[in-house]
């Protein structure tokens, strides 16, 4: 079922929402610096550090001997995957702005791990009415066009085994699965998936996926833009511009790879 378009509350702490950011951003990326967390929340050093302190205060972080900050116990993740998740970001970040200086509406870049997406850059347009952020948040696969992209990338027995009934009676939200086998078939043929309120409403999203140098897909780049300025003669457009994003992106993981290969 949609959720409602999810807007910042009107009663949001925004001290919070900056250390659930800073939380999230050293589960999935690694150490930074105060002045690293400052830039990226728009704050001064001053709450950035404030904001690190309690994060280590609550063993949600962890201060290195170069004073950069690192995950701490509650949210420790294997180093590995927060390497993969900054080279990514790394990669998109140029070609996600670009995309957004043609289309003028929200992109975001997201991974798949398991049944569920994580959303792990974002760059807002600049209209006064559009879609927020969404760095950080997590939805069911199936339900999100990042997550459409990269299930379609799946053969039928790895779906199948991918939402297999859960062990012990365990109540578990699942897709139709038939329905959502043809949903993927289509996303196959066009290579984009096109999200019209599916997980949010008033949303609609498009993306595309992005294929890392072994030629899998590794992520997906989705634009969304709400549902007023949607039409189906902007569709070509949109697409057009996901592709180019999409082919930037591959390009530079193949050129970090190339580059990490030759020094090693």
């Amino acid at each position: 079922m949609a959720r409602p378009m999810k807007n910042p509350p009107t009663y949001g702490v925004t001290s919070v929402d900056h250390a659930l950011r800073l939380a999230v951003i050293l589960q999935v990326e690694g150490p930074l610096t105060v002045s690293e967390a400052a830039e990226r929340l728009g704050v001064a050093r001053s709450t950035a550090h404030r904001l690190l302190s309690t994060l280590v205060y609550r063993d949600f972080a962890v201060q290195n001997a170069d004073r950069s900050y690192r995950v701490g116990p509650v949210l420790e993740l294997a180093a590995q995957t927060r390497s993969d998740v900054a080279e990514l970001r790394a990669a998109a970040l140029g070609p996600m702005r670009a995309l957004v200086d043609v289309l003028d509406e929200t992109a975001n870049l997201s991974v798949r791990t398991g049944r569920t997406v994580r959303f792990i850059a974002s760059v807002e347009c600049s209209q006064a009415l559009r879609v927020g952020k969404r760095e950080g948040m997590v939805f069911p696969a199936y339900q999100v066009t990042g997550g459409l992209v990269m299930l379609a990338a799946l053969g039928d027995d790895e779906l199948a085994a991918l939402y297999a009934p859960a062990p012990h009676g365990r109540s578990e939200e699942r897709p139709d699965l038939a329905k959502l086998r043809a949903e993927l078939r289509a996303v196959r043929r066009s290579g984009v998936a096109l999200n019209l309120e599916r997980s949010e409403r008033g949303v609609v999203a498009v993306g595309r996926g992005v294929r890392g140098p072994g030629g899998d897909t590794v992520a997906a780049v989705a634009v969304s833009m709400p549902s007023v300025r949607h039409s189906p003669r902007r569709l070509k457009e949109v697409v057009a511009a996901l592709t180019t994003a999409s082919t930037a992106i591959s390009a530079a993981l193949e050129d970090g790879f190339r580059y990490a290969a030759d020094e090693g």
